[in-house]
């Protein structure tokens, strides 16, 4: 069961606290499409928060999107479309045969693997092989324009992972774009992925949301931290930051020194790498910045911190749903 740790002495309010890290337990999958939240009993005695601050941060969760309340059954995780697309084909053959896109889908992939191509198979999965090509026409990276950098932290390593183009535009701009575009699929963090659908449904447009690292070994690490520690996180994503500071704050309080800086930000990178025992990079950006600022700054620093970069932003299983989606492991 994941553990949630709540500061009672700090100025971020319990609820904040609680709200980042069941969002961050979501988003890192370790609460997976279908799960059910613990109850806000089990909650409360975990916690200590009385239980209608717990009631108040599942009707935020909700409203954010990422999770169901079933009445007389508890909160689950919202399945927010990973592992099923069948509802863009519209036929009345879905009702009678409720299987029958799984099975669609499967086939295809089969065939794929053997060597048949899409325009053998098109006969036979038409709805899906057109939904597919026609879909990775374009691909738009969308994030809220006062985090856009945690957009382009996913575009930067999605184009790494999947060799192909993609176009980053603010939430703000969305339905804009969507509506020059003949189609597209929308690429989000969970974080966002209720703004997303709203703006991109209407319009016919795939929303398909991808989960982030779950840092379980830096978490591991900021736990055995010595009380007094300097700790450091930069990132290009103001809101990455963020979230990682409420929820360190949540596990140590006030035993750690957290500093924070965005990568652009060369002020306050001076003054962490001169300071902190431990630097957090939370993406290949920051860590060859923090890198060439340790090395610009080395006469001026008795003990170089130690950097610990984190590889991958973005899990391999929503690396491997996309090019599924996008049809780019032909």
């Amino acid at each position: 069961m994941v553990q949630f740790h709540i500061q009672p002495d700090s100025d971020i309010p319990a609820s904040t606290q609680l709200y980042n890290q069941i969002l961050f337990a979501i988003a890192s999958r370790q609460f997976p499409p279908g799960h059910r939240l613990p109850s806000t009993r089990q909650l409360a005695m975990q916690t200590g928060l009385h239980r209608n601050t717990i009631s108040k941060v599942y009707r935020q969760l909700e409203d954010a999107g990422v999770v169901d309340a079933q009445a007389g059954s508890g909160i689950y995780v919202r399945d927010q479309g990973h592992d099923d697309t069948a509802a863009h084909i519209k036929s009345p053959l879905l009702e009678q045969y409720p299987q029958a896109h799984k099975i669609i889908q499967t086939s295809l992939d089969e065939l794929v693997k053997q060597g048949c191509s899409l325009g053998q198979a098109r006969e036979l999965f038409l709805a899906e092989i057109d939904w597919r090509l026609r879909c990775s026409a374009s691909v738009l990276v969308t994030a809220p324009l006062h985090d856009i950098a945690n957009g382009e932290v996913l575009m930067r390593e999605l184009e790494r992972a999947l060799a192909i183009p993609m176009q980053l535009v603010p939430m703000e701009e969305l339905a804009q774009v969507l509506d020059q575009t003949r189609s597209s699929t929308v690429v989000t963090s969970r974080y966002f992925i209720a703004q997303a659908e709203a703006i991109a449904m209407p319009k016919a447009a795939r929303v398909i949301p991808v989960d982030i690292y779950d840092f379980e070994q830096e978490l591991k690490m900021v736990k055995t931290m010595p009380k007094g520690t300097c700790l450091g996180i930069v990132s290009l994503s103001a809101g990455t930051v963020g979230v990682a500071e409420v929820i360190i704050h949540s596990l140590r309080g006030d035993d750690l020194l957290v500093m924070t800086a965005q990568v652009n930000d060369r002020y306050k990178l001076n003054a962490m790498v001169r300071t902190a025992q431990t630097i957090f990079s939370f993406d290949h950006v920051s860590c060859a910045t923090v890198k060439a600022t340790i090395s610009a700054s080395r006469d001026d620093i008795i003990r170089p911190p130690q950097v610990i970069c984190c590889e991958n932003f973005i899990v391999s299983k929503s690396i491997s749903l996309l090019k599924r989606e996008l049809v780019l492991q032909l």
